[in-house]
């Protein structure tokens, strides 16, 4: 890893039972680390597929009155019209294509890796995907947002990604990233990438959180797209 995640401890690490020809990199939300997430992949896990959960660097977050914590770039505020921290969200995007990389060297070549994440993770493993040069087998976006969106063209990226696989999922009473939010989100995502790849799932009842009926859909999602080779 580069730039400010020189600190941050080695990622979480679900190893696959088999010999790993697939890998899910999930990134976790502002204030978590990747262990939780990793607890919740074990119980879902396929045997050739490994899971990775990196921990976000430690730094100041704006929207909590600068407080320190894991954060994979700044948060100003929540609305969709808020501040975004345009070059801490570029560096983020960068250390994760790093972590993709670092897979590749290890024998998982990039189309059999799904990038994901939750909340801030979520919307960082979107506009990596949209942004990144390396072919990946799908998005796993959970209770998020795309961040810079007016960075993105009005019609379809001409990315390496432009017919990615998107699961995007998001809790109906959700208070801190609204509903609202996940469904402008899919219209843009519509506009960009193939609209046939694109699958927006809601739960009801469910807020800012996960649920074993979304684990579920993530764990046929992961098992449609990163398929056992052997």
């Amino acid at each position: 890893m580069c730039g400010n995640n020189m600190s941050a401890p080695l990622p979480a690490i679900v190893p696959a039972a088999r010999k790993a020809t697939a890998a899910v990199i999930f990134l976790h939300g502002l204030g978590d680390t990747g262990h939780g997430w990793a607890d919740a992949f074990a119980g879902i896990r396929s045997p050739h597929v490994k899971y990775i959960c990196p921990h976000a660097p430690i730094m100041p977050v704006s929207l909590n009155m600068n407080m320190a914590m894991p954060s994979w770039f700044d948060i100003i505020g929540l609305s969709p019209d808020a501040q975004e921290d345009e070059a801490g969200i570029k560096q983020a995007a960068e250390n994760v294509k790093v972590l993709i990389d670092q897979e590749v060297k290890n024998g998982i070549p990039s189309n059999r890796i799904i990038l994901g994440g939750f909340s801030q993770g979520g919307a960082l493993s979107l506009y990596t995907a949209l942004t990144t040069h390396q072919k990946l087998a799908g998005v796993i976006a959970l209770s998020c947002w795309l961040p810079l969106r007016i960075s993105f063209p009005q019609g379809t990226i001409s990315g390496t990604n432009k017919d990615i696989p998107v699961l995007q999922c998001h809790g109906d009473c959700d208070p801190l990233v609204p509903l609202m939010f996940g469904s402008l989100t899919v219209e843009k995502l519509k506009n960009l990438i193939n609209p046939a790849n694109v699958t927006f799932k809601t739960y009801s009842g469910m807020m800012h959180s996960s649920c074993i009926e979304e684990m579920m859909d993530v764990k046929e999602f992961v098992d449609k797209h990163l398929p056992p080779v052997d």
